[in-house]
């Protein structure tokens, strides 16, 4: 049921993956500030705890914008179809047209409107890289690598007891040694 609601009664839904950085925020916080019946048209889709599962980013960027209300559509889905939803939602299936957009759309009205062109041209890759620090990647491959294959259940497990390390159905390559993974997730850049 499309309605309107107060902003601060909603809330972000604590598993949904999708970020946003600070340009690309602000440009969305400029779009919502000039073209606000936007919102009405494409409302936040929330649960029946007002948690978003879709328009995470609007939400903040309307609250950024100073909106103390903006446009819901609230759904009663169980949590799988959430999921699904915030997933699919966020998936970009299209792509644009280049040629069309750099011959019959205006270039800084596409800027201002937030799409990042910087295929279009215009770019100067020594200048992009000017200032920027040397970096020399560290070679991570492994020295050797080989295949173990398994009668088993019973074998796979009495192996991972020999190395000491979880072994399940599912496990595609170890590193022996085991190796310290690391963590991605968290990064922001």
């Amino acid at each position: 049921m499309k309605r309107l609601e107060k902003l601060y009664k909603l809330k972000k839904h604590p598993t949904n993956p999708r970020i946003i950085k600070d340009f690309k925020f602000n440009k969305l916080v400029e779009s919502i500030k000039d073209f606000p019946e936007m919102m009405e048209q494409r409302p936040l889709i929330v649960n029946s705890n007002l948690e978003v599962l879709g328009g995470n980013m609007r939400l903040s960027a309307a609250n950024e914008a100073g909106l103390k209300e903006i446009w819901i559509d609230e759904v009663d889905w169980s949590e799988d179809k959430q999921k699904e939803f915030m997933i699919k939602d966020n998936n970009s299936f299209g792509e644009w047209d280049w040629d069309i957009l750099a011959n019959e759309w205006d270039k800084e009205e596409l800027s201002d409107w937030g799409l990042d062109f910087k295929f279009l041209g215009d770019n100067n890759i020594d200048e992009e890289w000017k200032g920027m620090p040397e970096f020399e990647q560290e070679n991570l491959n492994p020295k050797k690598q080989i295949i173990v294959s398994f009668a088993n259940d019973k074998d796979r497990v009495e192996f991972s007891k020999l190395i000491n390390q979880k072994i399940t159905e599912k496990t595609k390559s170890i590193w022996f040694p085991q190796q310290e993974i690391d963590s991605v997730k968290d990064l922001n850049y």
